[in-house]
Order: C-alpha cells, then sequence, then structure tokens
C-alpha cells in the first residue's frame, strides 16, 4: 500500500466528471486499498479517486462507527430529503472549513470492492460525507456549494494565502 498525494484546488482533474469503473480488477483494488491508506494518513472521512488524481467513479470513507472503511464504486445518488447546514472541509481545500447547506439526508448505492451491491444512507455526518464524496466524482468542489458572496470571499482567501 502507498500514501497517494491529494491533489488541492486548481488541479484540473477535480473538476473533470470521472467515467465509471468498467471493471474491478487487481489495478482498482490496489487503488482503492491506496486511497483508504491515503485517507487515514490526511486525515480526512472519505476520499475520491479524482482527488488523488484518478478519473473513476470510486470514493472511500469511514466515518469511525465502527463498521470499518468502506468502498462504493459508481454510486448513484438514490434519495435526499431535508436540509442541513455544518461546517463542511475538504481534503483538496486543505484548513479551510465553511457553513454548506447540504441535504440532511442521503442514500447512494453501487458497488463494493467485491463486486456486489451496496447502498448506504444516512443522516448527520454520514449523508454529508456520501454527497460531498459523489460530488467529487462528478467534478464539483464543496465551494460550489456556497452562495456567490461567499464562494468570493473564500477564493479570495485562498488566493491570498497562495500569494504568501
Amino acid at each position: 500500500m502507498a500514501i497517494l498525494p491529494i491533489r488541492v484546488f486548481g488541479d484540473p482533474v477535480l473538476r473533470t466528471v470521472s467515467a465509471p469503473v468498467e471493471e474491478i480488477d487487481d489495478r482498482i483494488k490496489r487503488l482503492v486499498e491506496d486511497m483508504i491508506e491515503t485517507m487515514y494518513d490526511a486525515p480526512g472521512v472519505g476520499l475520491a479517486a479524482p482527488q488523488v488524481g484518478v478519473g473513476r467513479r470510486i470514493f472511500v470513507f469511514d466515518i469511525q462507527d465502527d463498521q470499518g472503511p468502506r468502498t462504493v464504486i459508481n454510486p448513484e445518488l438514490v434519495e435526499t430529503s431535508g436540509e442541513w447546514e455544518y461546517d463542511e472541509g475538504c481534503l483538496s481545500v486543505p484548513e479551510y472549513f465553511w457553513p454548506i447547506i447540504r441535504p440532511a439526508w442521503a442514500v447512494v448505492r453501487g458497488l463494493g470492492l467485491d463486486g456486489t451491491e451496496v447502498q448506504y444512507g444516512g443522516d448527520d455526518l454520514l449523508g454529508r460525507v456520501l454527497l460531498h464524496e459523489f460530488d467529487h466524482l462528478n467534478g464539483t468542489l464543496l465551494l460550489e456549494r456556497l452562495d456567490r458572496g461567499a464562494r468570493r470571499k473564500a477564493l479570495r482567501a485562498i488566493r491570498e494565502a497562495a500569494l504568501g
């Protein structure tokens, strides 16, 4: 296993819609193992393949609920409901947190690493992680979830930090 470099805001792979996984082969299994190790090292609660430079529809997550790390390949968003605002961060926009409004409940369905169908759903942190990682597979960063004024301020802060 290896810790992979996490791509950060400005990298074009983060703005690209990911392609479906055609076959869960040894290469994909190794990628998932590396993604899990990278997620824990970061540390984070979720990581999508584009965040490590791979444009495939895969994400991993572990919300520390005693179920361990989980993998979702080729996820589909099945259901959302409600609304919840929470200060959310992202490994690809490190050290920043913004109040993001998302559905309070989310369900995704896809394939597990063994190729069988999996479905995960929940509210609070689980729902938020599922939606956040699903966004990454569609080329959407949490900055796009901010209203126009907040997004402008966030981009200014990121730009000023990058300039030193």
